[in-house]
């Protein structure tokens, strides 16, 4: 469907979206709280800019909830993006090292691996 529309072909390779995916998942788990810290000066960012667009206070303060909400979620969205680089980059550490094969077993592993952890630091800030 796609080759009718564009008058050119384009490829995807599947293996390597798939491994950078797995491997930016085991990041985000395993580093979530650099994950917040990242959504939090987003989310900072993302109030700054859209205060200096607004030349009334009152109008602001009008609409503030509603868009310091939308912009948390905004932070939220766009702090996947540096653990997809690095995750992309371990993905191809690993197959110029180890072959193609490997970046996905490895990323599976390490998002096993991770989301064990994640569960046990949780449990273990909850019972503190």
């Amino acid at each position: 469907m796609l080759t009718e529309i564009l008058p050119f072909r384009f490829e995807l390779d599947t293996i390597a979206i798939a491994g950078a995916s797995l491997w930016s998942l085991a990041l985000y788990l395993g580093f979530s709280r650099v994950g917040e810290w990242v959504i939090e000066q987003l989310n900072r960012w993302f109030n700054f800019a859209e205060r200096s667009l607004y030349t009334s206070k009152t109008e602001f303060e009008k609409t503030r909830k509603a868009r310091e909400s939308q912009n948390a979620f905004y932070a939220s969205l766009f702090s996947i993006a540096p653990f997809l680089v690095v995750g992309a980059l371990c993905n191809w550490g690993l197959e110029i090292s180890l072959g193609e094969s490997w970046g996905i077993s490895t990323g599976i592993l390490a998002c096993v691996g991770t989301g064990i952890y994640e569960l046990g630091r949780r449990d273990g800030e909850s019972s503190d």
